[in-house]
């Protein structure tokens, strides 16, 4: 009976263990990755789920559900976003500091090269005329001083955090970087009404005429020692006064569409105005510092125009002969002439 009993375990034993690799086949079919021992689970994690791609594929942006009023909320990432981060961490900075340390390089290079522009004595240097009344000068220095400040705060937004801040450590950075916001936010707006008070002011003399084209032609007294013809504001002036009327109204409407967000755009328009507002800026600052330049060191009694108001009757003869004239035609005494402070008639 035990030999029986015995046998016929062993026949069941062997019957079962035959039995089993056919039983798991089809499992192991089902699953070669299995098979070969790259899955122990039996299945590719990742096989299913729902890929970056191509959600962007089904629509324009990937959303979330929210609980707040603010729909905007829901939009977690989009790819002009991308773009845009490419844009502002990669292109930008490399745009900007082309641009500005080009033109300082420009500088540097054509004041080796000419030096600064001297006007020649006559035997009218040291008489003086009124070259912009006090109204003008302030309008000036209230804007320049603003777009100075604006600029410095701009340039921090490019390029802080990769030159300031490993200098001065992040919470001295984040405490610039604050004010510096503050200050680009609430000077924005003496900055935009300077530019309009100096649109009106000159105006009537930044109209482009045919003497501006052999002002141009004849270099504009830089190439050579023959200063050209010129009204109140030559070519190059005139050309200062465009680009801040065109560049300040670009600056300024993109500047309020940043202030006010989503007021009129979304977040795709968002980024357009910042991508405006920056790349116009860049070009901006640089020309403001051939500006500079010019007024400052690049020539001899230039600065006195904003200084004190008056210039060097010489000056103004060799650099706005025309307008100098218009000056003493107005009326019979003629322009505010003097030595110093006190006012003589012109001979």
């Amino acid at each position: 009976m035990r030999r029986a009993v015995t046998l016929l375990s062993t026949l069941v034993l062997a019957t079962t263990l035959l039995a089993a690799p056919a039983a798991f086949e089809p499992a192991r079919a089902q699953n070669p990755q299995q098979q070969d021992g790259l899955n122990p689970m039996g299945a590719k994690p990742t096989a299913d789920s729902v890929n970056e791609e191509f959600l962007f594929k089904q629509g324009s942006k990937i959303q979330g559900r929210i609980s707040i009023p603010d729909g905007k909320a829901a939009n977690l990432i989009q790819p002009q976003g991308r773009e845009y981060q490419s844009f502002r961490e990669g292109y930008l900075p490399w745009i900007g500091a082309a641009f500005i340390l080009g033109m300082i390089a420009a500088l540097g290079g054509f004041f080796l090269w000419r030096g600064r522009i001297l006007t020649d004595d006559t035997q009218e240097s040291g008489r003086k005329i009124l070259r912009f009344n006090a109204f003008e000068r302030f309008t000036h220095w209230m804007t320049a001083v603003c777009f100075i400040i604006l600029s410095l705060s701009g340039l921090n937004y490019i390029f802080g955090k990769r030159l300031l801040m490993p200098l001065i450590g992040p919470e001295a950075f984040g405490a610039i970087a604050q004010w510096a916001k503050y200050s680009h936010v609430y000077l924005a707006w003496p900055f935009m009404f300077g530019v309009v008070m100096m649109f009106v002011v000159w105006i009537k003399d930044n109209i482009p005429n045919r003497i501006d084209w052999a002002w141009i032609k004849a270099g504009g007294g830089f190439i050579g020692k023959k200063h050209p013809h010129a009204a109140r504001f030559n070519a190059g002036q005139k050309g200062v006064f465009w680009m801040v009327a065109g560049f300040g109204a670009a600056m300024g409407v993109t500047g309020l569409m940043m202030l006010f967000p989503f007021a009129l755009l979304d977040i795709n328009g968002m980024q357009v105005m910042q991508v405006i507002h920056s790349l116009i800026g860049i070009v901006f600052i640089a020309g403001i510092l051939a500006h500079i330049y010019i007024g400052t060191l690049g020539m001899k009694g230039a600065y006195d125009a904003m200084g004190s108001g008056e210039v060097d009757l010489a000056w103004a003869r060799a650099h706005h002969d025309l307008w100098v004239e218009q000056e003493q035609a107005k009326t019979a005494s003629g322009p505010q002439l003097g030595r110093g402070r006190h006012p003589a008639p012109a001979e």
